[in-house]
């Protein structure tokens, strides 16, 4: 019982997802969750990351609500140790984004984007690559949403009215 033994744990229920064997990668990363939970206490950022790992699972096999609960614990987590202007944060508001895309809830999806990109802006900068990344996921976002003719659920915001037209005409170029 060695912190770093969950920490292996977690490895391994990765790499057994990334090989599509979920039965596997689930127990592990339960494991590694209860693990970190005991040793680490129920509110520490690794147990905020094995709840957000565990999540990506479930949403990978479709489970959605499963993995909505543990993105928002591990959200919450992160809010209470260390605060809203944490890249910790961010990453968790951006990564329930990504469950929210999935869910085809894409306004819901825009406003935790546009949340992880201002702290990501305000703490790490423009250039670095977890801002850059959350753009991307912003105009994958908009992209599938044209895509599923939901266009009109995003927002007015000033970023995503400039994107719109720009992305849907890209797409329709990509269909010629």
């Amino acid at each position: 019982e060695h912190p770093d033994v969950s920490t292996s744990l977690n490895t391994l229920a990765c790499f057994n997802e990334s090989q599509g064997r979920y039965e596997d990668a689930e127990p592990r990363y339960v494991d590694a969750f209860e693990m970190r939970k005991k040793l680490l206490g129920d509110e520490h950022p690794s147990v905020a990351t094995s709840l957000n790992n565990l999540a990506f699972l479930y949403s990978s096999q479709g489970r959605y609500e499963d993995a909505e609960v543990l993105q928002q614990k591990s959200l919450e987590i992160h809010r209470q140790v260390l605060g809203e202007n944490h890249p910790s944060f961010a990453i968790s508001l951006a990564n329930l984004a990504s469950l929210y895309v999935q869910k085809g809830d894409f306004s819901e999806a825009e406003s935790f984007l546009y949340q992880a990109l201002q702290i990501f802006q305000q703490v790490v900068g423009p250039e670095h690559p977890y801002t850059k990344e959350t753009f991307n996921r912003l105009i994958n976002l908009i992209a599938t949403a044209i895509q599923a003719n939901q266009a009109d659920t995003l927002s007015d915001h000033p970023i995503t009215q400039d994107l719109i037209p720009k992305i849907h005409a890209a797409l329709e170029s990509q269909t010629e």
